[in-house]
């Protein structure tokens, strides 16, 4: 554990002592801020309205939850689908042009500790990311009840996506020494992920099941209206996994290619 806290020290640092974490966080916060300032206006003036409209025809059922926060966790969750490839790109590609990913090689780690250092590190700079928009919270407050439950689940399944992102664009980073090659290739992958339950439609044979199965966007349906479901965890958890693995195989061929 001391050697991947060791890792994630050095990836935070490198994050940091850099301009790409500040320009990604400072750009998720000022769009997710621009929609969540804008729903609320927008809520502020429906409720308006429903309440002159309830004096004629009675009163009609508006929730902060299904104006406003629902449609910021998807809105933040587009953001993060464009974020998550910048933040990946460095994280093995840059020690491969530089060449340091030999030296990282003679050092007493393993590849396991390698690669959840660095994965650990740029799920920090999420959690960093979240952390900040937290204070919509308090601003909601200050107007209605927040909705808790909804909140909860909804950032719990936006962490759950984000590490999701983050893992496939990792794996990709251990592929090339190039990061832009390395952004868009994470960022095509994400992006078929995420549309291949579009193609699937409304139709319920068991491909079309499966395809939505697979489909990254699809276990976010749940949390982001306020529904977390096991198999949804399981989804995410699996997902993580698997391209975490493939990660500890392509460093496995490096060492082996040379």
């Amino acid at each position: 554990m001391r050697t991947v806290y060791t890792m994630v020290k050095r990836e935070l640092r490198a994050y940091f002592h850099s301009s790409i974490a500040y320009a990604i966080i400072f750009m998720f916060l000022f769009i997710s801020g621009y929609f969540f300032f804008a729903g609320m206006n927008a809520y502020g003036l429906a409720s308006f309205e429903m309440s002159k409209m309830a004096q004629r025809v009675g009163p009609r059922e508006l929730t902060i939850a299904g104006f406003v926060v629902a449609p910021l966790l998807g809105n933040m969750s587009v953001v993060l689908l464009m974020m998550a490839p910048l933040l990946t790109m460095r994280l093995f590609s840059e020690e491969k042009k530089n060449g340091s990913i030999e030296l990282l090689f003679t050092w007493p780690v393993t590849d396991f500790q390698m690669v959840m250092g660095k994965y650990l590190a740029s799920l920090a700079v999420v959690a960093i990311m979240l952390g900040l928009t937290l204070p919509y919270v308090g601003f909601i407050w200050l107007h209605t009840t927040p909705p808790w439950s909804h909140i909860l689940s909804g950032y719990m399944g936006l962490f759950m996506l984000a590490a999701s992102f983050l893992s496939l664009g990792l794996f990709f980073s251990t592929l090339t020494e190039n990061q832009i090659v390395s952004a868009v290739l994470s960022f095509g992958a994400l992006l078929i992920f995420w549309v291949m339950g579009w193609t699937a439609g409304g139709n319920t044979d068991w491909l079309s099941e499966l395809i939505k199965y697979f489909s990254i966007l699809e276990h976010f349906q749940n949390p982001s209206r306020g529904v977390l479901d096991t198999r949804d965890v399981v989804y995410y958890f699996s997902f993580i996994v698997f391209f975490l693995f493939l990660s500890l195989r392509a460093l496995e061929a490096e060492k082996i290619g040379g």
